[in-house]
């Protein structure tokens, strides 16, 4: 069997998470967050959707995490972000961060937001 380094661009891929933090690319973010190719910054939840719609045209699909549980986001959060032309997946947040480094060594253009778990 051949295995591969995995490359990613300029992106930095979850490096692991924990009770009310992420790791990622190494450096280490308390709380909910965001992360792109732009970097990651901390997210307001899901009243800060003004964040996420920032990402229209820039990402094709958002991976949204919501904590240690599949849940259902807002309806209007949901509906904003799809009228953005943002396709949106929703999962708990240790499988929204596995499918994003998956994409992103592909290269493909996400984000994830994703709340602690």
């Amino acid at each position: 069997m051949r295995l591969n380094e995995v490359q990613y661009t300029d992106a930095k891929p979850i490096d692991g998470y924990g009770p009310g933090f992420f790791r990622v690319g190494g450096d280490l973010f308390e709380g909910a967050m965001l992360t792109d190719t732009t970097g990651t910054r901390a997210w307001g939840g899901y009243g800060d959707a003004e964040t996420l719609l920032a990402l229209a045209g820039q990402v094709d699909v958002l991976f949204i995490g919501t904590g240690a549980e599949i849940a259902h986001i807002p309806a209007d959060l949901r509906s904003a972000l799809e009228a953005a032309g943002l396709g949106v997946e929703i999962m708990n947040s240790p499988a929204a961060c596995r499918t994003y480094n998956v994409l992103l060594s592909e290269g493909r253009r996400i984000a994830l937001a994703a709340l602690p778990v």
